[in-house]
C-alpha cells in the first residue's frame, strides 16, 4: 500500500537525481574546442598504432580560458597521439581539448552519441602534446590486473590468452576486432562477456561445496541450513569484484544472488517476484540501465526461462538434462534473435545450433578449466597442464565458429525487415511457450508465420517520388537519391587520417547502386570509394576527366544525361576541357528533375563555374533542393547564383566545429535573404527530403520533428533548421 508507493517514489526520485546529475556533467556546445587541465584516473586503456585511447575518471577540472567554467565532468574519452607509458589505474594530470559527446547521426545505424550517454562519458577529446602531462600516482594493486599481467608469461596461443582473460576475468577489452566480428557473426557474443552463465557457475560450484560441508558438519539438518546459499551469493559478488564490477558483471551477481534466494526456498519470493525485484535493484544501482540493450536481453532471457519451466518438474538423468537443454534452446532462440535484431540490426541464422554446442563446451569445460588454472597459478607447471586443454579448446572453438560463419554468414537485413521479422519470431516463440495450446495449432501457426515471412517484399516508393538523403559524415559529402527503381549515390564521404571511412557504417554489405557519381577526387568526397568498391555493387561510375581515383568510370561532361522512373538525371558541368580546371571546379554537377521538382548537387564547384556553366543551363524557376556548394564555403554560392536559383531547401554537409568555418555566415545569410530553409548535417544529423508533386517533406535524424529557426552569429555559425 502506502509503504510500497512511498518506496517506488523514492526509487524514482533517486533515479531522476542521478540522471539529472549525469546530464549536468556533459560538456555543452558553448565549450566545444576549449582546453582544460584535467586530473583523474586512467580507465579502459587501448592502444591502436600511434594512438592511445582511454577514459579518464575526472576528479578535478580547470578551464585554461579565464572567462569560462568547467562543468562537473565525470568521465571523458580521450586520444593521445604520442608515445606514453599510460597504465590503467594510474592518476595523471594532463591538458585536453574537449568537445561534446556526439557522433555521426544517420538513419538505421549505430548511434554513437547514445552509446556515450549510456556509458556516462561526458566529453570527447585529445591530449594536447604541447602541454606537460604528469603521472601523479602509480596504479593501486589490483589482483585482476596482476593476473592479467601474468598472462604474458603463460605458454599459450594468443587467442587462448585473450579468451582466458575474457572468460574468467571479464577483460573483454583485450579481444581484437576480429574476435568480436567472429562472435557477432555466430551469435555467441554472450559467451565472452561475463554474464549469468559465468557468475552462476561460480555460485553453483561454491554452493555444491558448501552444502557438502554442511552435510558433514550438521548431518541431521544440513538441508535447512541457510549459510551455504549465503556463501554462494557472496562468492558471486566476490567474482564480480575480481572482474572489476563492470555493469554486466554486477547485474549478473545481483540476479544470481536473488536466484539463490528463490531456490533456497526459505521465506523466498516467487520467480516472477524475484524477476521484478532484480530489475528494480539493477535500476537503483545503475539508473542508466533501462537504456542498455544488454539489460533487456538479460531480463528477456530470464523471463523466457521462467515461462518455459514454470510448473514443470526438474529434469532427471543425463537424458532428461539433454532434452531440457534442447527445449530451452528451442524456446529461447527465436526470442533472443528478435531482441538482437531490434537492438543491433543483425541475425546469426546458425546461432541456435551453434549455441546448443558452444554453451556446454564453454560453460562446462572451458570456464572450469580456466578457473582451475588460476587456482594453481602459484605452480606454473600445474597451471600449464590445466590450461593446455583450455588453449586447445579455444583454438578449436574459434576454428569451428569461423567455419560456421562462412557456411551460414551473418545476416544484416534492411531496416524495413526488422519489425516484421522480429514480430514473426516473437509469435513463433509464443506459440510454443504458452501452455495449453494444441500441437496442431502450434504447427499450423508456425507454417502460417513462415509463409508470411516468405511473402514479404521490400516496399517501393510511389511513382513520382524522389527521396534525397544527405548523410552526416562530418566534413565531407555523401548524398543518396532514390526513386521507385533507381538508387544513385553522389560522393562517398571522407576518409580520415586513421583510415576510418564513415560510409562503412551506413549500410550492411552487398548493397546495389545503379550509379555512383564521384564529383571530384578530394578525400572529403572520394575517401570512401575503396570501401564502396570492396563492399557493394555498382553498375556504373561517373567521375570527372583527369581524376586520380583509378575507377572504371565514365567522364561526367555537361550535357550527359539518362532517364529513369520518369526523372531526368543530367550533368551541367564540367565542360569537355575539364583537365584545365582546378580540382574543385572540375566537380561533376548533377541536376535531377522529376516532374516540377528539381534537385541540384554542385560538389565543390566555385563561383566561376556557377556563373558560366550552371546559370546558363539551369533555365528559369526555383531549385527545390540545393546541396550547397563546397560545404558552404565563400568560394561558392555567389550572390547572383543564390538570387537566380532561390532554392526552397538548402542543406550544408559540414563537420561540427570544422576548422574552415563552413558554412560561412555570409553564405548562410544570402540563402536566408531569398527565403530558403536552412539545414546542416553538423547540427541536424542526416537530413532526408521526400519530394513529390504534393510537396516536400523533411526529416532530420538528430532532431526528428523539431522546427527551429536558423541562427547566424558573426563569430560562430550555428545553422539550425527553420520552420
Amino acid at each position: 500500500g502506502l509503504v510500497g508507493g512511498g518506496l517506488c517514489l523514492l526509487v524514482a526520485a533517486w533515479c531522476a537525481l542521478v540522471l539529472a546529475h549525469d546530464r549536468a556533467g556533459r560538456l555543452g556546445e558553448a565549450l566545444a574546442g576549449q582546453e582544460f587541465r584535467l586530473r583523474g584516473v586512467v580507465e579502459n586503456l587501448a592502444r591502436d598504432g600511434r594512438r592511445t585511447r582511454f577514459e579518464l575518471g575526472v576528479t578535478r577540472c580547470e578551464a585554461l580560458a579565464q572567462d569560462i567554467a568547467c562543468p562537473p565532468l565525470g568521465r571523458v574519452r580521450l586520444s593521445w597521439y604520442a608515445d606514453n607509458t599510460l597504465v590503467a589505474g594510474e592518476r595523471w594530470v594532463l591538458t585536453a581539448r574537449l568537445r561534446p559527446p556526439l557522433g555521426f547521426t544517420n538513419p538505421d545505424t549505430f548511434d554513437y552519441a547514445a552509446w556515450l550517454r549510456r556509458e556516462r562519458i561526458h566529453a570527447l577529446g585529445y591530449v594536447r602534446a604541447t602541454e606537460a602531462a604528469e603521472r601523479l600516482a602509480p596504479a593501486a594493486f589490483s589482483l585482476r590486473q596482476a593476473a592479467l599481467d601474468s598472462l604474458a608469461e603463460v605458454p599459450m596461443s594468443a587467442i587462448g590468452k585473450r579468451w582466458l582473460a575474457a572468460l574468467t576475468l571479464g577483460a573483454g577489452a583485450g579481444l581484437t576486432s576480429d574476435d568480436w566480428a567472429l562472435l557477432n557473426a555466430t551469435g555467441t557474443t554472450h559467451l565472452m562477456v561475463i554474464s549469468g552463465l559465468h557468475v552462476g557457475m561460480v555460485a553453483a560450484l561454491v554452493l555444491w561445496l558448501l552444502r557438502r560441508l554442511a552435510r558433514w558438519l550438521v548431518p541431521d539438518a544440513w538441508r535447512l541450513t541457510g549459510w551455504p546459499w549465503a556463501g554462494a551469493a557472496l562468492a558471486a559478488f566476490a567474482y564480480a569484484g575480481l572482474a572489476g564490477f563492470a555493469p554486466p558483471t554486477l547485474r549478473a551477481a545481483l540476479m544470481t544472488a536473488i536466484g539463490l534466494w528463490v531456490a533456497s526456498g526459505r521465506h523466498a519470493p516467487g520467480w516472477w517476484q524475484a524477476w521484478w525485484l532484480a530489475l528494480a535493484l539493477v535500476v537503483i544501482t545503475d539508473p542508466m540501465a533501462p537504456w542498455l540493450p544488454g539489460v533487456w536481453l538479460s531480463f528477456t532471457a530470464v523471463a523466457v526461462l521462467i515461462l518455459a519451466w514454470s510448473g514443470r518438474p526438474r529434469p532427471r538423468g543425463a537424458r532428461g538434462w539433454c532434452l531440457a537443454l534442447l527445449r530451452t534452446q528451442w524456446l529461447l532462440a527465436p526470442v533472443m534473435a528478435a531482441a538482437v535484431l531490434l537492438a543491433f540490426g543483425r541475425l546469426a541464422p546458425a546461432a541456435p545450433l551453434i549455441n546448443l554446442l558452444a554453451v556446454p563446451v564453454v560453460g562446462s569445460l572451458m570456464v572450469p578449466l580456466g578457473f582451475c588454472g588460476w587456482l594453481l597459478v602459484a605452480w606454473p607447471m600445474l597451471a600449464g597442464w590445466v590450461w593446455a586443454p583450455f588453449d586447445l579448446l579455444a583454438r578449436s572453438v574459434a576454428a569451428a565458429l569461423a567455419w560456421s560463419a562462412q557456411v551460414v554468414p551473418l545476416w544484416q537485413p534492411a531496416a524495413w525487415w526488422h519489425w516484421p521479422l522480429a514480430l514473426a519470431l516473437l509469435l513463433w516463440a509464443l506459440l510454443w511457450l504458452l501452455p495449453g495450446l494444441a500441437t496442431t495449432l502450434r504447427l499450423w501457426g508456425g507454417v502460417l508465420l513462415l509463409v508470411s515471412v516468405a511473402l514479404l517484399r521490400a516496399p517501393l516508393l510511389p511513382p513520382g517520388t524522389l527521396v534525397v538523403t544527405v548523410y552526416d559524415v562530418g566534413q565531407g559529402q555523401l548524398v543518396e537519391l532514390r526513386s521507385r527503381h533507381q538508387r544513385v549515390l553522389v560522393d562517398a564521404g571522407p576518409r580520415f587520417g586513421s583510415g576510418f571511412m564513415p560510409l562503412t557504417l551506413l549500410w550492411p554489405p552487398d548493397q546495389h547502386f545503379d550509379a555512383v557519381v564521384v564529383t571530384h577526387s578530394d578525400r572529403d568526397h572520394a575517401g570512401g570509394v575503396p570501401a564502396l568498391r570492396a563492399q557493394h555493387r555498382v553498375d556504373r561510375w561517373w567521375a570527372p576527366r583527369g581524376n586520380t581515383l583509378g575507377l572504371p568510370s565514365r567522364p561526367c561532361v555537361a550535357g550527359e544525361a539518362w532517364r529513369a522512373d520518369g526523372a531526368s538525371w543530367r550533368f551541367l558541368s564540367p565542360p569537355a576541357d575539364a583537365e584545365s580546371l582546378s580540382r574543385n571546379d572540375r566537380s561533376c554537377v548533377l541536376l535531377v528533375t522529376l516532374g516540377s521538382r528539381r534537385v541540384l548537387i554542385t560538389g565543390d564547384a566555385g563561383v566561376a563555374i556557377e556563373r558560366h556553366q550552371l546559370l546558363p543551363r539551369l533555365g528559369v524557376g526555383r531549385i527545390d533542393l540545393l546541396v550547397a556548394g563546397h560545404h558552404g564555403s565563400a568560394t561558392s554560392s555567389a550572390p547572383s547564383f543564390v538570387a537566380a536559383t532561390r532554392p526552397r531547401e538548402v542543406v550544408f554537409s559540414s563537420g561540427r566545429g570544422n576548422p574552415f568555418g563552413h558554412p560561412r555566415p555570409a553564405v548562410v545569410a544570402r540563402f536566408q535573404a531569398v527565403g530558403s530553409r536552412i539545414w546542416n548535417t553538423a547540427y541536424d544529423g542526416a537530413v532526408r527530403f521526400v519530394l513529390s508533386a504534393s510537396g516536400i517533406e523533411v526529416e532530420t535524424q538528430r532532431h526528428p520533428g523539431w522546427s527551429r529557426r536558423a541562427t547566424v552569429d558573426a563569430g560562430d555559425v550555428g545553422v539550425e533548421s527553420s520552420p
